[in-house]
Order: structure tokens, then sequence, then C-alpha cells
């Protein structure tokens, strides 16, 4: 069975959006503009980079990134690597070419039947609603997490507001950078 990891830049409060400077949230960009650039703070991107063999996205983190991730040299690795769209709505057609081997999963029935194919690990990138889904279907194993040291207050949210049973997660990995950004690696405990 294959991993399902979840990766994000989060606010003390749980907001994810927007933390790159994406139009039409009000905080946009509040990960380079509100905190010092530490270099040692992201080295978890490229040892995910490293360790996924296939990316997982929402369709409008997908439509988001792949026409920018291509050309990035921060993102290499990831355009040679199979990534996988959940949408009901993305036509086939809607695909963007020269980023690699593309597939639409509709449901997340799809997504539990990836996580049983043979190979490594699959990352979460972005995709807030998508994560929320995941989550509360029980389909994510780990969370990888840069916490940083701000209030956003209105924004989307990496976990949903659903009433279900504790889930317990084991810290795996931490520590915490001189501009106050906080690495969390946490597995869930099924």
């Amino acid at each position: 069975m294959r991993t399902l990891i979840s990766t994000a830049f989060l606010s003390l409060d749980g907001v994810v959006e927007a933390p790159g400077g994406e139009e039409g949230y009000r905080n946009s960009g509040w990960t380079f503009k509100q905190v010092d650039f530490v270099p040692e703070a992201y080295a978890i991107k490229g040892t995910e980079q490293d360790e996924a063999t296939a990316m997982l996205l929402g369709r409008v983190s997908y439509q988001a990134f792949s026409p920018v991730w291509p050309s990035m040299n921060e993102f290499a690795a990831y355009n040679a690597m199979p990534k996988y769209v959940v949408s009901t709505t993305l036509a086939e057609a809607d695909l963007a070419t020269g980023w690699g081997e593309t597939t639409v999963l509709r449901s997340l029935d799809d997504v539990a039947a990836l996580k049983q194919t043979e190979g490594g690990p699959i990352i979460v990138h972005g995709s807030a609603s998508l994560n929320q889904a995941l989550s509360d279907a029980g389909l994510i194993d780990r969370y990888h997490l840069l916490v940083f040291p701000l209030l956003l207050g209105a924004g989307r949210r990496m976990f949903s507001t659903a009433d279900q049973d504790a889930r317990k997660l084991r810290l795996v990995e931490h520590e915490v950078y001189s501009n106050g950004v906080q690495k969390n690696v946490f597995d869930v405990v099924h």
C-alpha cells in the first residue's frame, strides 16, 4: 500500500489559502511577505521531491500549478513524476501538456484504489478542499506541515469542521527555525 502524504504551509490558526501569492485573498503571499526567509525551513520541500513517486492534486491547485511549476527549477523533480487530479469536472482535454503523465480521478474511491497500487509515496500539494475530504475519509497517512507564526483569520483551512471521532497523530519529526516557522511531521495512527 502506498503512503499518502499531505504537505502544507499553514498559519497557526490553520489557514492554507494563497501562501505563494495567488490572487483573490487579502493576505496572499503570507509565507514570504510576513515571515523572514530562512532556507533551512524549506529543506523538507527538497526531501519531498526526492521521496515522492507521484503527486495528487485537486482541480484548482492543478490548474494553478500546471502552467507555472514545469518551468521552475525548484520543482524540477515533479515534472517527470506521474500526477493525479481529483475532479468531477476536469476533462482530459483540459490537462496541461508538457507536465508529464496526468490521470484524472473522479472520486475518493479512485484515490483509495490508487493507494492500493504498487509504488512509493504520493504527495498532495495545496488542494485545501481535497485535503479536507481525504482527511475526513481517513486516506491521509502522513502530514508535512510548515506552521508559520501568523494568525490570518479568514481563509481556507487545512482541516474541515466535520464532527468526527478523534484521530490520533504521532509526531515523528519536529524542528523550529529562527524565523519562528515550525516543521511538524505527523504520522496518522491507523
